[in-house]
């Protein structure tokens, strides 16, 4: 099984590298549905000037209704990465107001199906981004699904994030920070699937000095976590994944 994720994550890795334009990011995303064998997925930013941009495979019909009834300023899975940190699945959200039920309806008139997924991307300089994966299956099969590709998605996400700021030259000006072995060695495993216990026991050492290390190379990163963390070094060039 994790085989099959590494596979997955190498060949968009490979892929991800290769866009250097917007037209290229849109074909990853509509490329994207097949590697992670759902319906739809989309990729929204926005920067603290309130620059926006939006990459989706809804149809253009739902995404210009979307936009132009404003749905965002409504809809729970927008609403909810300013205030979340973790991936979320759309059914945990509140669709209580009369607003929210009627975009939902609409939606799944739209082509929008009921299992959703999104995962709060948050950049250093208060860039804000979300990416979203939406399919059509039971409750059960969904959850499967997202226990098992939960670690593949994070990576996708925040790699896509990465790219896309350093390709806009939104990408920091601060120095490269300068990690430790360990603290490499650490990240590292850790971005190719391993659990924290795996590289502990690969690098001979505890959890808990594990744990140092990690949340070493975050502070030094600017990251708010350690997927985070994985994904700015690979970006930045200091690991490879």
């Amino acid at each position: 099984m994790l085989d099959v994720v590494q596979t997955k994550l190498e060949v968009y890795c490979e892929r991800l590298e290769k866009c250097i334009t917007l037209d290229d990011f849109h074909n990853l995303i509509d490329w994207l549905t097949s590697l992670l064998e759902v319906e739809h997925v989309a990729y929204h930013a926005m920067s603290q000037e309130n620059d926006a941009l939006v990459i989706v495979t809804y149809s253009n019909e739902w995404a210009d209704y979307y936009m132009g009834a404003e749905f965002h300023r409504i809809d729970p899975v927008v609403q909810n990465a300013f205030i979340r940190f973790q991936p979320y699945d759309w059914k945990s959200l509140s669709w209580n107001t009369k607003a929210a039920r009627r975009m939902l309806g609409e939606a799944i008139d739209g082509g929008v199906w009921d299992q959703g997924l999104s995962v709060p991307i948050r950049g250093p300089n208060g860039d804000l981004a979300l990416f979203s994966i939406n399919h059509r299956a039971s409750d059960l099969d969904w959850l499967r699904f997202c226990e098992k590709h939960m670690h593949l998605l994070l990576l996708v996400a925040h790699y896509l994030h990465q790219r896309i700021r350093a390709t806009c030259n939104q990408s920091d000006n601060a120095d490269v920070p300068s990690l430790s072995p360990r603290e490499l060695d650490a990240l590292t495993y850790l971005g190719a699937g391993r659990s924290r216990g795996q590289v502990a026991e690969h690098l001979n050492i505890s959890e808990h000095t594990l744990r140092v290390y990690i949340e070493s190379a975050r502070y030094k990163l600017g990251a708010a976590n350690t997927v985070s963390a994985v994904a700015r070094a690979a970006s930045l060039g200091i690991i490879r994944i």
